[in-house]
């Protein structure tokens, strides 16, 4: 056959640079010449791995020369290893540009500045494929106007997607995102909102299916309920799937669980089983390099009994404990009508990411994702929307203090200023109800909050400082292990550290105020708290038992020499200390620790007046004043029971008692002293009557299974709010006090690692509302603890650059 223009150019490019012609290359303009002559449209395929740099050169001259328009499409793909530079692969993507049609990059190992000049440049392809690439924030903010399908299938170190990385893709229809580190719900949505033709979405994939497509299995019309049934072996493509989960039988059924429904499958005496699939589930969030293939294929596929169903909000539960049972069993049998005889045998879960695992997850993202027509390769109906908004305004709250619609702050000034409340709300919602605060300032004060956070998916964080010090002309980075908030002054906040140190700050600037050096019996800090009517004084009690009071005017924020310091009052020893609280009145402290007693101090005299002994049945983690009451103390136990004292009873007996199903890590007062908000391990969060102890709500977060996840849960915006976290997740969680419904989750994570970093301890701001500082820790030894603040206010991109470090795990369950 005769030569072809492009093979010529080609041979002549090669001996201009130099090189011999390379036999694949010239294959490959071969085929597409038979393809011009047939009258066909004239398809390149390009693999790199038959590629050499010396190659390259003679390549981007025929791409490049003018009368390379013959040549419809090119295909660039990688599929097996490659022995380019990554400069030349971009340049060769640069060359083709607009003929671009599939760029496959699987595999390839992209050098983060590589990567960036992909993404920042964009490319004029239809079909990306940068599956498993090392990809830590998806900044795509190049232009991609073409582009219909991306796929960041294994992408294990993507933790989460940006405010605009879609925003110049409008014409994205189909995008796929399994096994990934993507668990943040609200970022995600608000990301994915930005793309106005995805119609295909799916962060995990179904058993059958290779491509965001509906499942063959579930696209007759009269497949309504929420899995898919294939018969016969289901083979996976090997270069598009790590691995191929194997199946006991021919028939196959895939839905989609999430880890709370995989635990509630297993039986409720298999506590080793079920310690291992959480120590997996946990171990993800440790390692961003790990492919989870290998335990999801245990826990997901499970033999289940005939009395076990899957709930259509993604989870399974056991039929006896399903909650809105009614509802379920008559949808479920209208399935059974529609649907026939349906498989119960074997339920699985394809390579899932962590958002998956969040509770109502489908729902969520069906509610919130209006276009979207396939999820998780499963159709979604008109039922299923329905459905979703039902269940979405049920357990999430779309705006704070209930807003419906989202306003801005300009049309909310301008209400303020003509002295209007006009119309937030929309029938049958009664906001005298739950917020009867319907005109003045303060009313006002949290329309412009909701007109705020509604417009602010990545809120602002930041860490407080560096908490470096000099000291003896030696620097020394120091480590805070617990923190509070000025009571008055709005500026300050104090907080201790892991080696005894006490140290005041100016969080709004990082300046240390004052800085009192551990002196010798001191260790790390686990109780502070300031006095109310003398503003300048701080207790502050260690784990060793050694218990102080300072006066922050009298402590210099550098101290050349220990002996220029000592403490206003020094009071006896409370032996394990893991809490203190100064009364309303500032004149008496309590304190708790690795014990069954309470130790009530005189604050004037330094000297210790009562001993309370044998208060629980197991150590008192923590112990609270009321905010108004002198006399009035609530303590939480390890022995799941929460207590209520008065000290004008000369407590023998509480007032009453309530009880957890789990330790009681914490417990506190709300503001006004109306409620007590509880958290017990592993995410058990309720607000109670302080009253009585009765049950107001119960926030039903999510559990993990693991007896060592500490929780701790504090109000924010006076009590309209409580902010709840763990030391084994990475994760706080905004939720209404009025409602129980999420308002949202803050993800902590270290800027420079990628690695998630661990809620220690948290406190809402007193003086700004859905202001907040989060005290994280992170699993790698040779990292730092941190304080960060967060603004949910203002946006962020997350470039604040902040880690977090050391873990110390006997700390992690005591004190507030």
């Amino acid at each position: 056959m005769k030569i072809s223009r492009f093979e010529a150019r080609y041979l002549d490019s090669c001996q201009k640079h130099e090189v011999l012609p390379n036999s694949a290359v010239l294959s490959l303009f071969s085929k597409g010449n038979i393809q011009k002559s047939h009258h066909e449209k004239c398809t390149v395929v390009v693999s790199l791995e038959q590629l050499k740099d010396a190659d390259i050169s003679p390549l981007v001259d025929v791409f490049m020369a003018s009368d390379s328009s013959d040549i419809d499409a090119v295909d660039i793909l990688h599929e097996s290893h490659c022995v380019l530079s990554k400069e030349n692969v971009t340049a060769l993507l640069r060359a083709i540009n607009l003929r671009l049609r599939i760029v496959d990059l699987l595999d390839m190992s992209l050098k983060k500045d590589e990567l960036w000049d992909v993404c920042e440049d964009g490319l004029a392809c239809e079909v990306l494929n940068l599956r498993s690439l090392h990809i830590q924030k998806l900044n795509m903010v190049g232009i991609f106007m073409r582009l219909h399908t991306l796929n960041l299938d294994f992408c294990t170190s993507l933790t989460g997607l940006q405010k605009d990385c879609f925003s110049c893709m409008p014409n994205l229809m189909r995008l796929s995102m399994c096994e990934t580190r993507v668990a943040n719900l609200w970022t995600s949505t608000a990301a994915l909102s930005k793309l106005p033709s995805l119609v295909e979405l799916r962060f995990q994939n179904c058993l059958c299916c290779k491509d965001t497509g509906p499942c063959p299995a579930s696209s007759g019309e009269k497949t309504n309920f929420r899995f898919c049934e294939t018969t016969g072996s289901a083979q996976l493509n090997m270069s598009y799937y790590r691995e191929t989960p194997s199946t006991d039988s021919g028939d196959a059924t895939c839905v989609f669980r999430t880890k709370e429904a995989v635990r509630n499958l297993l039986s409720l005496d298999d506590s080793e089983t079920t310690s291992e699939i959480q120590s997996g589930i946990d171990h993800f969030s440790e390692n961003s390099e790990l492919n989870l293939s290998s335990y999801l294929k245990e826990m997901c596929t499970l033999e289940l009994s005939p009395t076990t169903l899957p709930d259509l909000n993604g989870q399974d539960k056991m039929q006896n404990k399903i909650q809105d049972k009614d509802e379920f069993t008559m949808s479920f049998h209208k399935q059974l009508l529609t649907n026939g005889t349906m498989s119960l045998k074997m339920y699985t879960s394809h390579h899932p990411s962590p958002i998956c695992f969040e509770k109502h997850y489908r729902d969520y993202m069906i509610a919130s994702l209006p276009r979207l027509e396939v999820l998780d390769n499963i159709p979604i109906r008109k039922m299923d929307r329905e459905m979703a908004k039902s269940i979405s305004s049920k357990y999430y709250e779309y705006l704070p203090y209930a807003r419906k619609l989202k306003e801005s702050v300009v049309h909310v000034l301008g209400k303020r200023e003509m002295g209007t409340s006009g119309i937030y709300f929309q029938k049958p919602f009664k906001p005298k109800q739950l917020y009867p605060y319907r005109n003045g300032q303060h009313f006002f004060s949290r329309s412009l909050s909701a007109a705020k956070v509604g417009s602010v998916a990545w809120p602002h964080l930041h860490p407080v400082s560096n908490f470096s010090h000099t000291f003896k002309e030696e620097s020394k980075r120091l480590r805070p292990r617990q923190f509070e908030y000025h009571p008055s002054d709005s500026r300050l906040m104090a907080f201790g550290t892991l080696d005894g140190e006490v140290v005041v700050i100016n969080h709004e600037n990082g300046k240390n105020v004052s800085y009192i050096p551990s002196i010798g019996a001191m260790n790390s800090v686990l109780g502070l708290s300031w006095l109310k009517k003398h503003p300048s004084k701080l207790l502050a009690g260690s784990d060793n038992g050694s218990l102080r009071l300072f006066d922050i005017n009298r402590m210099p924020p550098k101290v050349a020499d220990f002996c220029c310091y000592s403490a206003t009052v020094t009071f006896d020893d409370f032996e394990q200390l893991t809490s203190l609280h100064v009364n309303s009145t500032d004149d008496q402290f309590l304190a708790s620790g690795y014990s069954k007693d309470v130790a009530l101090y005189d604050i004037s005299s330094g000297k210790r007046l009562q001993l309370f002994t044998n208060m629980h049945q197991e150590p008192i983690n923590v112990v609270k004043f009321a905010h108004h009451s002198p006399f009035l103390f609530a303590t939480s136990s390890f022995d799941k029971d929460v207590k209520m004292w008065d000290l004008r009873q000369n407590p023998v007996r509480p007032c009453y008692t309530t009880s957890s199903s789990r330790g009681n890590v914490m417990v506190c007062f709300s503001p006004d002293d109306l409620y007590l908000l509880v958290s017990a391990v592993d995410n058990e969060v309720k607000q109670l009557m302080a009253a009585d102890g009765r049950l107001c709500i119960n926030f039903e977060i999510a559990s993990t299974g693991s007896p060592h996840n500490y929780t701790r849960s504090y109000y924010m915006n006076g009590r309209d709010y409580i902010i709840s976290g763990s030391c084994d997740q990475h994760v706080v969680r905004i939720c209404c006090t009025q409602t129980g419904r999420r308002l949202r989750d803050v993800y902590l994570e270290d800027k420079e690692s990628g690695n998630s970093l661990f809620v220690q301890s948290l406190r809402g701001d007193p003086f700004r509302e859905f202001h907040m500082s989060i005290l994280a820790a992170s699993m790698r030894p040779s990292s730092k603890w941190e304080i960060i603040k967060v603004n949910m206010l203002a946006s962020s991109r997350y470039t604040e650059e902040y880690s977090c470090g050391q873990r110390c795990g006997p700390l992690y369950g005591l004190g507030g």
